[in-house]
């Protein structure tokens, strides 16, 4: 059954509220961040590091939220900085292990606690400890559910997420061809 009324499904009505927190969390941390000498990707990577004898950079990129493409970029301006240093993991030429430098770890231990104590007031406003909880259990499974592709669709059907994607963007492109205007 095709859904008639957008604005009234619980689950459609989610995704405005949802992306609404992450771009305010986005733009004011972001920013707290940005004035503190790093950019996100920076601080993200340090973060990561810190407390680790190294992580090789495929191990970077599932822990970070730095996408691999821009990886590389920033590791090379945190490298360029002193903060980082790349090595070789042995017996997988390959492979490179990046590490903090001391001076890495002096960034890491002046500027996390300072972002986390910016950052702490504004969750601690909205949820107390045992919604925080609950919040996380509750994201996780939103996340979890995007992330596995074996879900079945609402109705129980046995179709694939990826065939219903392929089903619905050919039935768009159609659509739209007929809305394109003809040169005149």
């Amino acid at each position: 059954m095709p859904i008639r009324d957008y604005k009234d499904d619980p689950y459609l009505s989610l995704l405005r509220p949802l992306v609404e927190a992450y771009l305010a969390f986005y733009r004011v941390g972001n920013r707290h961040i940005q004035s503190l000498g790093l950019t996100p990707g920076q601080f993200d990577v340090i973060a990561e590091l810190e407390g680790t004898e190294g992580l090789t950079c495929a191990e970077l990129s599932e822990h970070t939220l730095t996408t691999k493409g821009t990886l590389t970029g920033v590791l090379d301006r945190l490298e360029h900085r002193g903060l980082i240093e790349r090595g070789s993991v042995g017996g997988d030429r390959r492979a490179t292990r990046v590490q903090l430098t001391p001076k890495g770890i002096d960034v890491f231990q002046a500027v996390f606690p300072v972002h986390a104590e910016f950052m702490r007031p504004f969750f601690a406003q909205a949820l107390n400890a045992s919604e925080v909880q609950i919040a996380k259990r509750l994201l996780r499974r939103v996340r979890d559910s995007f992330e596995d592709r074996n879900v079945s669709s609402a109705k129980g059907s046995s179709q694939m997420p990826s065939t219903l994607e392929k089903r619905g963007s050919s039935k768009v492109k159609k659509i739209m061809e007929k809305t394109k205007r003809k040169p005149t």
